[in-house]
């Protein structure tokens, strides 16, 4: 066998119906589905029994533990020679594995570098990952969300785009990796946020290299409402610092930016709330800059998301949510970066004493 897609699931079934009903309209057929129930209270087992005999499906339940150690728990189970991780809020276009296909099937060398034209097919590449995209179906809020996720002026397009900052590392809801190398490298860690990141860094220190498969792109669900957004990225940016702790060196300017964009925000929401009292207090025309100047980048700013997410949705309905979804994604990935960095860094503490209530279970 071919493939083996491991999904783990906690209280989605809805989701885990339309990510089943999606892979069974993929052209390539040689796969197994690995569902792995992770203590959920909505279990999914009648979903997964309605696909029972159209796909080769295998589901199991077990009790809590997490995303990472519920893929290793599916990933022992597989037999494919590649696992591919999805998260089940994707659904899948019915060439995503014919994608997967054709770009395996490139000739490459050891590190996974393309070969030139007509040398001999090198060596199976290691591990690789495709970008996510909003479905037409999506409510527009998620579609913001996606938008502030994938767009170069939000992450730096560090999420699989073609323009980035940094290198390209897999992330969960859009990973594959040859079972052997998995198993080399025991799979998942224990951290509840930024596992998929470390997964991808210890793959490059054993000397692989990820690569980006473009065409082998999902419809990704993420967050529905800007509530669970802000947790989501939040934890993000506490996963930041744990994974520098982890793998020193591997912090970029990328990673920063948000911290820097969060900071500059509430400097200059503090300036001209300091211009209003002085206005109110002292002389009016001397302090009237201070209460209207600090907010023209953060006006700029929005209306540069505004009008390129209006663009590339074609909806300016979606390209207004977009703001508050921008500044969401930054500015709750600074603060979660901040507590991390005065916890970890300043305090001292280590990662299950700083964050063994929000970021272990």
């Amino acid at each position: 066998m071919k493939y083996s897609i491991i999904v783990p699931v906690y209280n989605r079934p809805d989701e885990v119906d339309e990510l089943l009903q999606s892979l069974c309209e993929q052209t390539v057929k040689d796969f197994e589905v690995i569902i792995v129930e992770d203590g959920s209270i909505k279990p999914c087992k009648d979903v997964c029994n309605k696909y029972a005999g159209i796909l080769s499906l295998h589901y199991y339940a077990k009790e809590n533990s997490g995303p990472g150690q519920s893929r290793n728990y599916g990933a022992e189970r597989a037999n494919g020679e590649y696992v591919i991780i999805l998260d089940s809020d994707v659904v899948l276009p019915s060439g995503y594995l014919q994608a997967i296909e054709r770009s395996l099937s490139l000739p490459r060398s050891a590190e996974g570098r393309l070969l030139p034209a007509g040398r001999k097919k090198g060596h199976q590449l290691a591990a690789f990952g495709g970008p996510d995209a909003a479905h037409p179906d999506f409510t527009p809020v998620q579609k913001a969300i996606s938008y502030s996720m994938t767009s170069f002026f939000t992450t730096g397009g560090i999420r699989g785009g073609k323009a980035k900052l940094d290198k390209f590392y897999p992330r969960s809801f859009n990973m594959g990796i040859r079972r052997d190398v998995y198993q080399q490298l025991g799979g998942f860690t224990k951290m509840r946020f930024g596992e998929d990141i470390d997964f991808s860094y210890r793959i490059v220190e054993a000397g692989y290299q990820p690569r980006l498969f473009p065409e082998a792109w999902v419809w990704h669900k993420r967050r529905t409402d800007f509530r669970k957004f802000f947790r989501q990225v939040y934890n993000s940016g506490i996963a930041r610092i744990n994974l520098e702790k982890r793998h020193p060196g591997t912090m970029k300017l990328v990673h920063l930016l948000p911290t820097v964009f969060t900071v500059g925000v509430i400097a200059l929401i503090l300036i001209s709330a300091v211009g209003r009292a002085l206005m109110h207090y002292v002389d009016h025309d001397q302090f009237y800059w201070m209460c209207f100047a600090p907010w023209l980048p953060i006006l700029l700013y929005s209306l540069l998301i505004f009008i390129d997410s209006s663009i590339k949705n074609k909806s300016p309905h979606v390209g207004l949510l977009s703001i508050p979804a921008a500044f969401v994604q930054l500015m709750g990935y600074g603060l979660g970066f901040i507590e991390s960095w005065w916890k970890r860094c300043i305090l001292k503490q280590d990662e299950f004493q700083a964050f063994e209530q929000t970021f272990y279970k």
